[in-house]
């Protein structure tokens, strides 16, 4: 419910609302996440147990004893686990991340540098044309009223072609 969690829960919710909360306490941020989005809340720090039933858990804890813990846990569920800057507790890392409408690019580094991921990820926000977002949406909608097939495929790959041309042409790029 900490700062952190915070952070992990604006991300979760560009993806998701089905999110639980399992703390003791939480900020002013989290609380309004809780209430604004109808979260899952429960006001009690972690017990044993609690991950079950769950695809995946992010551990936002300052202790890295219950990250062990809960991660050991893990190994005998089905559940998938972060534990927040402790990649030996990780199942799997969140990368850093660029959400327009359905089109989502996103920058890892493994772990080794979520610093490195995150300028890249500035860098390359700052060349995505603003209307990238719906015209990802029209070719949704365009391809939903097309039938399968090749004429269809040709037809995408042009219009997707031809976005990334004019917006990419070299004189156009800043």
């Amino acid at each position: 419910g900490g700062k952190i969690a915070g952070d992990k829960i604006s991300h979760l919710l560009d993806f998701t609302r089905r999110i639980t909360v399992i703390s003791p306490h939480c900020t002013p941020r989290v609380t309004q996440f809780i209430e604004q989005f109808g979260l899952t809340y429960i006001p009690r720090p972690y017990r044993k147990g609690d991950i079950e039933g769950f695809a995946m858990a992010i551990v936002a804890v300052d202790s890295i004893e219950l990250q062990k813990a809960i991660y050991e846990e893990s190994r005998h569920s089905r559940t998938l686990i972060n534990s927040v800057d402790s990649a030996q507790y990780c199942d799997f890392i969140f990368p850093s991340y660029i959400k327009r409408g359905d089109l989502v690019v996103a920058f890892s580094t493994g772990g080794a540098s979520p610093s490195l991921a995150k300028y890249l990820r500035r860098a390359v926000e700052r060349l995505l044309p603003p209307d990238i977002g719906e015209f990802v949406s029209s070719l949704k909608r365009l391809r939903q009223t097309l039938p399968k097939g090749r004429e269809r495929m040709e037809l995408l790959d042009r219009k997707a072609k031809e976005y990334i041309d004019f917006h990419f042409r070299r004189d156009n790029v800043q």
